[in-house]
């Protein structure tokens, strides 16, 4: 007998989407030695911290460096007065009525998001939007609910793609045969869409009559500026008994290397062979047994970001990529280029021209331009010929991103 690996891990098509964007440049800047590179790639923060939130991290930092208010090991489902003010900041600001134990704080939604689907059972139906962000699709690949990549399609086998494209405004609708778990990201990534209540209760009304669940990311909610969107599934009637929602302090308050997020679980989710509380007792369980909870500096910047002050400090650095975005669809679309998304969202949706393929204009904007973005093949097949653009930046970079695109558009 040899140890063998996990063959669901086997599964994975090629490389993670984002690695392979930074080989691809490291390769160019091997090949153009001197010459900058404009990243309008990932979605990662480039503005600092802001002052109070800062601030209570310093304060913080002060306490654990006296032996007197020294803490070591907080509770694997976060430090109460963080679940807490999560709590009333669902209350104050969305009017949803959730419990404090029902948050679950984590180190970033990435994780999270991957791994909710380890409580449920590996032979669940998944569905998942498409194009999606690889997270939900490869967790549940390696989960074993694939079986295995289709190369002429980019799609896995045994999973339910949901299409989003421009014939439904990149929101897609409920599945039309029966699954179990359905994945869903508003304001989205990478499209950029957002969902109105109405469509969000619709895939409610499908989780709740075929006794679904919902894994409901909502990290770029606080980018929604527009009326008539909803910024937790939370606000839907119903979703309470279906929904978990993951979010994060990544994009609002710059934690991207801070790492910090919630996951909710509510008490009165049930599934097909467990009753209510089961759920988030899984969770929890899961938690307690993986997880050693977030660092306890970070926590102490996740309640200053949700004070008054904090919530006002996130609202300004939001606006400011917020106005790179705008930046970015008005140059493009100023040259012909189809854009989506780019309102209430970082992220502009835009159709490569000349009938370009993902990767092709990927390329293209490399060598010509100097820039990088992130071709939408890279999160599905749906996104074909379409790349992301990401406005996290700083302003003069990306005004010069833009510039360059606008110039060697016609090389």
């Amino acid at each position: 007998m040899m140890a063998k690996v996990n063959e669901d891990f086997l599964k994975l098509a090629g490389g993670y989407l984002f690695p392979e964007i930074a080989r691809r440049t490291r390769a160019w800047q091997e090949k153009n030695p001197g010459e900058k590179v404009l990243r309008l790639g990932i979605g990662n923060t480039t503005e600092a911290l802001t002052p109070y939130i800062t601030s209570e991290m310093h304060r913080k930092i002060d306490l654990l460096s006296d032996r007197s208010t020294y803490t070591g090991y907080g509770d694997e489902q976060g430090d109460t007065p963080l679940r807490v003010a999560l709590s009333e900041m669902y209350r104050r600001e969305y009017g949803v009525d959730l419990a404090p134990e029902e948050f679950f704080v984590s180190d970033g939604a990435k994780a999270d998001a991957a791994n909710i689907q380890q409580i449920f059972s590996s032979d669940s139906i998944v569905a998942v939007q498409d194009p999606a962000y690889p997270v939900y699709v490869d967790s549940n690949v390696a989960g074993g609910r694939s079986l295995g990549f289709d190369e002429e399609s980019l799609s896995y086998k045994g999973l339910v793609y949901m299409p989003s494209n421009e014939g439904n405004g990149f929101v897609c609708t409920p599945p039309e045969t029966q699954v179990d778990l359905i994945y869903l990201c508003f304001p989205n990534n990478p499209t950029g869409a957002v969902a109105t209540k109405e469509q969000l209760k619709a895939f409610v009304d499908y989780a709740i009559r075929e006794n679904a669940v919902i894994i409901y990311d909502a990290a770029y909610s606080d980018y929604i500026r527009e009326e008539g969107y909803v910024h937790t599934i939370y606000e839907v009637e119903g979703a309470e008994k279906v929904a978990i929602e993951i979010n994060s302090f990544s994009k609002n308050a710059g934690f991207t290397g801070v790492r910090l997020g919630w996951t909710i679980v509510p008490f009165g989710i049930a599934s097909d062979n467990a009753p209510e509380g089961t759920v988030h007792r899984l969770w929890n369980r899961r938690q307690c047994t993986y997880f050693n909870g977030a660092s306890n500096i970070a926590q102490s910047g996740g309640i200053a970001a949700l004070s008054p002050k904090g919530r006002e400090e996130c609202r300004s650095l939001v606006d400011y990529y917020l106005e790179n975005a705008r930046i970015i669809k008005s140059g493009l679309e100023a040259i012909g280029i189809k854009c989506y998304g780019g309102v209430n969202s970082p992220y502009v949706w835009a159709k490569a021209p000349r009938g370009m393929k993902s990767w092709e204009f990927f390329d293209f904007l490399l060598e010509k331009a100097h820039v990088v973005v992130t071709p939408g093949s890279g999160f599905g097949g749906s996104g074909e010929g379409f790349v992301r653009v990401s406005s996290y930046g700083h302003r003069e970079d990306v005004i010069k991103a833009i510039e360059s695109i606008v110039e060697h558009i016609n090389d």
